[in-house]
């Protein structure tokens, strides 16, 4: 890793080269890096986590909240950021919008990647202390300073070809602790009749842990405490496409590609991978929960009273491989923390640079003063994640704080990308506002609102009267995201109703879809355009769907 990043230093020379890589990456390894950016510790633990607390129900997240959004993103989304040679997403709406829409978005998603970040610092050095007796805090600042050092050095051109060499890593690292589990449980039988005691247990019909929609007609009838209409809504549309097709930390990889097409194509290779990740990332940690509940005390017992979910991937490892694969195995998880990490670090350092700095703080300066900036801002990120590292110890699953983090931001910005560029009729004061009011929906329904079992405060509540009890920390973030897309979706839309257009229809080609000419894929053979991919794509994780009904 540090290696690529010292062999790519020669190339970087210009603020482009080190934000968007000069806009030259291929197709196929922008979007192994999209998927792998994506892919970092706090989606290998929290997801193994997940898949432990909830069950297969956690597929959702892939074949619900990734599948249609990743589509939607490649086949309509990127021609606007493409086509518009905007270097951020919070740089489109200046460009569509006005600053201050800009200025708004910038701030919220910087904090978010510093949080994001930080759970993924949080990860591997847990996973250290548990299985190598290694310092928590020691191994925080040794992963922070060899991500800094490649990032350093190589910018987003490192990011992106450790991403692709971190993914294999990541398939090679967890694909035997799969099969060993598997083989030792008895094979997919065997782990649904221990999940099935896991599910009487919780107080569930037996298949709640192995059905991913038979129980989804009540909150009370399955773990997550989902309905169908909840989950469909705040997770596969609100949540989903919120990040997918906003979140510049993978769509900062797309940008990078070298041409419109590869741009297109990229969210969609990347989706074939991600409709398989299940395997390698869920059912390890319904491996997990069934060892615990067959053979008692598998997963250590949290302060909370249940078992602490962030450890199923841990004692998975230190369970099942040998000193030879556990090295594999950690490796991989020394992977995704730094992909996850990385990811998160180079987005941050290209929005403060360009959407802060560069506007707000020092405008007019050379290329070469904004470069420096970047290499600054790139240590600060780090730091900084160093920092929200800590917060991430007060959950049991870090894909909860994840997704919260996710609804505060993702969920109202999606409300103003699909009304900005499907409604040109959409006004720079109804964006702004629109923003604003769902932040502050999220953050009054997380206040009024609290998870099961959970007591007010950083869990919710906070207001000091609670209004309603959702069954799972989930839940509560699924709905916090589907009440800030609401909240925002109709601010915007009566505040631009009321208020005038300040861009012309000529200044708004290229932004809005009625104004931007369609894409041509010319004479590319029909097995290679981005459509029949993408109906590939949704055919498949259909009958996935299906299967595990």
């Amino acid at each position: 890793m540090l290696g690529i990043g010292w062999a790519l230093r020669r190339v970087i020379r210009s603020s482009e080269d080190f934000f968007l890589s000069g806009r030259s990456i291929p197709a196929w390894i922008a979007g192994l890096a999209f998927i792998s950016a994506n892919l970092g510790a706090q989606e290998v633990i929290g997801m193994a986590a997940s898949g432990a607390k909830y069950g297969i129900m956690t597929s959702h997240f892939y074949w619900v909240g990734a599948m249609p959004a990743m589509v939607f993103v490649g086949l309509f989304m990127m021609p606007f950021y493409y086509g518009s040679r905007a270097r951020s997403v919070p740089e489109y709406l200046k460009l569509r919008f006005d600053e201050k829409t800009r200025a708004l978005n910038a701030i919220t998603f910087a904090v978010m990647t510093i949080f994001s970040s930080g759970i993924s610092m949080y990860a591997l050095p847990k996973l250290f202390q548990l299985l190598l007796g290694w310092s928590f805090h020691g191994s925080i600042v040794l992963s922070a300073v060899i991500v800094l050092i490649y990032i350093f050095l190589g910018g987003l051109t490192s990011a992106i070809y450790n991403e692709v060499l971190q993914f294999f890593l990541i398939v090679l690292g967890f694909l035997p602790l799969v099969l060993l589990g598997l083989k030792d449980v008895g094979g997919w039988s065997g782990l649904t009749a221990k999940l099935a005691t896991v599910a009487t247990n919780a107080g569930f019909e037996p298949g709640a842990w192995t059905h991913s929609w038979k129980y989804m007609d009540s909150p009370s009838h399955n773990p997550m405490g989902m309905e169908w209409f909840g989950l469909v809504m705040g997770l596969g549309f609100a949540l989903s496409f919120g990040y997918w097709c906003t979140d510049f930390l993978v769509v900062q990889r797309a940008m990078a590609a070298g041409s419109m097409t590869a741009a297109r194509r990229t969210p969609l290779i990347a989706a074939v991978p991600k409709m398989l990740m299940p395997a390698l990332v869920i059912l390890p940690g319904m491996l997990a929960i069934g060892l615990h509940a067959s053979r008692g005390g598998f997963l250590p017992i949290g302060a909370d009273g249940q078992p602490n979910y962030n450890l199923a991937i841990p004692m998975m490892l230190g369970h099942y491989l040998p000193s030879g694969l556990l090295g594999l195995g950690l490796t991989a998880l020394m992977a995704s923390f730094m992909s996850g990490m990385a990811g998160n670090v180079t987005a941050f350092n290209s929005v403060w640079t360009y959407d802060i700095y560069q506007t707000h703080i020092r405008p007019g300066q050379t290329d070469g003063h904004y470069l420096r900036v970047g290499h600054a801002a790139t240590v600060f990120g780090i730091l900084a994640s160093v920092v929200a590292a800590y917060s991430a110890t007060r959950f049991n699953n870090i894909l909860d704080m994840l997704q919260l983090v996710f609804s505060f931001v993702n969920g109202p910005l999606f409300a103003t990308f699909l009304l900005g560029m499907f409604w040109r009729r959409t006004t720079s004061h109804g964006a702004f506002y629109g923003l604003l009011t769902g932040t502050i929906t999220a953050a009054l329904h997380y206040g009024l609102t609290l998870p099961h079992g959970a007591t007010p405060g950083i869990h919710g509540g906070f207001l000091g009267a609670v209004l309603h009890t959702y069954p799972s920390e989930m839940a509560l973030n699924f709905w916090t995201a589907l009440f800030a897309w609401t909240g925002c979706f109709v601010a915007t839309l009566v505040i631009s109703l009321l208020t005038k257009r300040t861009k012309s229809d000529d200044e708004l080609r290229g932004l809005v879809h009625s104004l931007t000419p369609r894409q041509r894929d010319g004479d590319m053979p029909w097995y290679k355009r981005p459509v029949t991919l993408a109906v590939a794509i949704l055919v498949v994780s259909t009958l996935l769907n299906v299967i595990f009904w």
